[in-house]
């Protein structure tokens, strides 16, 4: 009894000294939209980064659905371990392409972003509900020597349109640095979307102008949101004006 009562003894001093390992936590990737960069992403990344979690924020071209979501996808199939694969506005058409074809990519975030069904593409679902006012707000589209055209807001109308509950001084810094993003691609069809496989989420807020909340809500439904935070008056950049509720919503997707 006595060697048995030893024995336990030591077992417990041995291994009362290892920590038990713990499951990694998903890396997040972040995919901006139209008019914005990925230092949109700032403030959530602050937010993730201080809670223990790796982050890429992922420099979306802008150019057509199809390559913008081939570059996301190689940037994902870098990563070793799961994903959870975030998109703001048309950010949200890329993700739901790009995460087709990784099995690291455990779970979808859709912040203020586009989840469209095969054949739908973001001038679709713009305008499929009222309220939106992106058109009205555009500059001249610029020529582009290839062909076609990039889009920009004009930057007496972005706070408003964009940004509205958003410092005006930080406004004008996001209007100036604002990247275009082609026409062609605002009208490119979706294909086979990931969200109809994998868990999604979604938040956006009731004061966006660029896509009216009646579609994204509809959008949310369709794809089976698993839970829809909805900011009352926050604007098409809910991830600039209001961080901590979008990183928390992320860290849900994580888990």
């Amino acid at each position: 009894m006595f060697k048995f009562a030893a024995a336990v003894a030591l077992a417990g001093a041995l291994f009362s000294g290892v920590a038990v390992a713990q499951p990694a936590k998903p890396t997040v990737v972040l995919v901006h939209g139209a008019f914005a960069d990925s230092s949109s992403w700032n403030g959530v990344v602050e937010i993730l980064r201080k809670d223990g979690f790796q982050v890429v924020a992922a420099a979306n071209p802008l150019r057509s659905v199809s390559s913008d979501a081939a570059y996301v996808s190689d940037v994902v199939g870098s990563i070793a371990g799961p994903v959870v694969l975030v998109g703001h506005s048309y950010g949200g058409q890329v993700i739901s392409t790009a995460a087709n074809g990784h099995d690291n990519v455990k779970s979808l975030v859709y912040v203020a972003a586009f989840a469209p069904e095969p054949g739908e593409s973001v001038a679709d679902l713009a305008g499929k509900f009222p309220g939106g006012t992106l058109a009205g707000a555009l500059a001249a589209p610029v020529k582009l020597s290839p062909g076609g055209v990039d889009l920009y807001i004009d930057h007496a109308k972005f706070h408003d349109q964009f940004a509205s509950d958003v410092p005006a001084e930080q406004a004008a810094l996001m209007a100036a640095a604002q990247r275009p993003i082609t026409e062609a691609a605002l009208t490119e069809k979706s294909g086979e979307p990931a969200w109809k496989k994998l868990p999604s989420w979604f938040v956006y807020g009731t004061g966006d102008k660029n896509i009216p909340a009646a579609a994204l809500g509809f959008m949310a439904e369709r794809a089976g949101s698993k839970r829809t935070v909805v900011v009352d008056g926050a604007s098409h950049v809910v991830m600039v004006s209001h961080p901590q509720k979008v990183a928390e919503l992320i860290e849900e997707a994580a888990k």
